[in-house]
């Protein structure tokens, strides 16, 4: 890694780096304005692309045409030497200057005449600020790699699409920038019952995805073990409640919605812990599988109650999680109602997942997604 020299005085050049060379520093670079620096680090403009491993910049305040303090403001806006530090080597006394100095983003600054323990003390504790920076940005790189690796793991564990003589399931998941807990499952239980379960943990982060991770492994052993609905519910709750640890502040939560649909009896018996109505659209007629218990974990019991619902030719039916009506909200202005999503997706009832989602939510649409976006369909033949 180098060390710049920048000052337009040669004598200070050399002085400088006689005293590095004897500290025991090599591999010396020397500019003699601004626009040298810019060269060398193809950057301010200059048309060299040169990307130096550079470890500090000794910078004198006055040079001619372009100052150290505007020169140091260009450099450390580059993102490639935002970190870099620079330590100004000058003859100024005035304390508004080097105020001036420290706020263009130097990290320190020596008056001439040099002192040698000085300066060679100060370059240590520059250094040392900068190898710090680095080990937080090797963690930080390796705590992003480890993130995503585990954003798919969790995305391999959905199901995938069902498109068979009876049903085609699908779904899209657009995740957040942090890990979270939505996940949905699906399954054909026999010839003629399809279940379906979409899930949405309390909070984001680390502790949400790892229990998310933990219900999902219980899932689908549990929905196919037992084949009453609202006994799952309470299974979970059981597999919820076991997590709790004494003493914790926060109990871990999540809302659920679990459907049965039987294209023989053509019927559709569900259970909605807590979560956003389903809108079903039977017979071309919108209907809300609507809350009819509490969140799984928040209680020790749970009083669960189904829902039952019939249609004659045809069934679609629409599951979300809040994600969706806080995208909408942040791009509208407020919550939609469930008025207006029975407008939407009925409407638009020829899109796949992805092209409903995009419908009310825009991609191009500048708003930040603060939640994960998740959202299935279910269409009967």
């Amino acid at each position: 890694m180098s060390i710049i020299i920048v000052d337009d005085n040669a004598t200070n050049q050399l002085i400088i780096q006689t005293i590095l060379n004897k500290a025991g520093y090599r591999n010396l670079l020397t500019a003699s304005s601004a626009h040298e620096l810019y060269d060398m680090l193809g950057t301010g403009g200059s048309t060299t692309s040169a990307d130096l491993d550079v470890e500090l910049i000794l910078m004198d305040m006055m040079m001619p045409d372009i100052d150290g303090i505007e020169a140091c403001r260009t450099v450390l806006r580059d993102c490639r030497y935002k970190d870099i530090p620079i330590i100004f080597v000058t003859a100024v006394g005035d304390s508004n200057k080097m105020a001036e100095a420290l706020d263009a983003g130097a990290c320190d600054y020596v008056m001439k005449p040099i002192n040698r323990m000085e300066l060679l003390a100060r370059i240590r504790s520059a250094m040392r600020l900068k190898q710090e920076i680095d080990r937080h940005k090797e963690r930080d790189k390796n705590m992003r790699y480890n993130l995503e690796l585990a954003k798919q793991v969790q995305l391999s564990v959905l199901s995938t699409e069902i498109d068979d003589e009876n049903m085609r399931i699908n779904a899209v998941y657009q995740p957040s920038s942090e890990l979270a807990g939505d996940f949905y499952n699906w399954y054909r239980i026999d010839k003629n019952r399809y279940g379906v379960i979409l899930l949405d943990m309390m909070g984001h982060g680390i502790s949400s995805s790892l229990v998310c991770m933990y219900i999902s492994s219980v899932l689908r052993d549990t929905i196919t073990r037992i084949n009453d609905m609202e006994q799952v519910m309470h299974e979970l709750n059981r597999y919820m409640n076991q997590l709790h640890i004494k003493d914790e502040l926060m109990n871990y939560y999540f809302t659920a919605i679990y459907l049965v649909l039987d294209v023989e009896n053509k019927t559709i018996e569900y259970v909605n812990a807590g979560h956003p109505p389903g809108i079903a659209f039977l017979d071309g007629k919108p209907a809300l599988l609507e809350p009819c218990c509490s969140a799984i974990g928040l209680f020790n019991k749970l009083k669960v109650s189904k829902g039952s619902l019939q249609y004659e030719r045809d069934a679609r039916i629409v599951l979300y999680t809040d994600g969706l009506t806080d995208g909408i909200a942040a791009l509208t202005g407020e919550e939609p109602s469930n008025e207006t999503l029975i407008d939407w997706m009925g409407n638009n009832d020829q899109l796949d997942p992805s092209g409903l989602v995009d419908a009310m939510i825009p991609q191009d649409s500048g708003t930040v997604q603060k939640d994960d976006i998740c959202l299935v369909t279910l269409y009967t033949k």
